[in-house]
């Protein structure tokens, strides 16, 4: 009996421009904070100011299509191979899927986000009633329906055309239908590090508010300064 040891594979056309764009910006933000807070903070109150109609519509149109492939037929399809059996039970899987996709995130903003913005609604008077209220509607907006939808259609992508049809386990798998084998090209090498750096964003932004709220607990706690 012979033993092979295998290399992993790097996607180079992927991985190094995905890393070289991480390292510049993790670069900028280090070498340059106040430069790069002002950058980022322009973009934000840009797509703030512009897109935010759009970002709204698209969510909505996610979760409704959600819907959808549940209550409809569409929903039996598996998403592996048709003899395939689920590999946890549903109570480990939603364990997994909320640690997972909330994580930090709701541990952070579960009470910061409804405080936010009783305090400074949108729109309107802080304080208020119906400040309050909103407050609660645009934290379930953001951590309610919606933002699962997004989620499970990014998961049914992934799922369904890797386990199912044995294509590779990224999002430019999504475009199979559209571009067919193409996807193996310069196409989906731009889908594949557009994705990989929003990964990269996000997963930094959760890091980042949980690193926040341990230091201002070991702050209250033992006097630890903040920053």
């Amino acid at each position: 009996m012979t033993s092979e040891t295998r290399t992993p594979s790097i996607n180079r056309p992927v991985f190094f421009p995905a890393a070289i764009f991480t390292l510049l910006l993790v670069g900028f933000a280090i070498l340059a904070p106040k430069a790069a807070q002002g950058a980022f903070q322009s973009v934000q109150d840009w797509i703030l100011g512009n897109a935010s109609w759009f970002y709204i519509l698209v969510v909505a149109i996610i979760l409704l299509a959600v819907v959808f492939l549940a209550v409809s037929r569409y929903g039996d399809i598996k998403l592996g191979p048709d003899h395939s059996e689920p590999d946890y039970r549903n109570f480990t899987w939603f364990a997994m899927l909320f640690s997972a996709g909330m994580g930090i995130g709701l541990m952070f903003f579960g009470v910061a986000e409804p405080v936010m913005h009783f305090m400074s609604p949108p729109v309107g008077e802080g304080g208020t009633a119906i400040a309050a209220r909103e407050a609660m509607k645009i934290t379930f907006f953001h951590w309610g329906l919606h933002a699962w939808a997004i989620y499970a259609v990014v998961a049914l992508i992934l799922a369904f055309f890797s386990y199912r049809h044995g294509l590779p386990l990224t999002l430019r798998s999504a475009l199979y239908p559209l571009i067919g084998n193409r996807i193996h090209g310069p196409i989906g090498h731009a889908v594949d590090i557009f994705a990989i750096i929003g990964t990269v964003l996000g997963v930094a932004t959760s890091l980042g508010l949980g690193v926040a709220q341990i230091n201002s607990g070991l702050n209250h706690l033992f006097g630890i300064p903040v920053g």
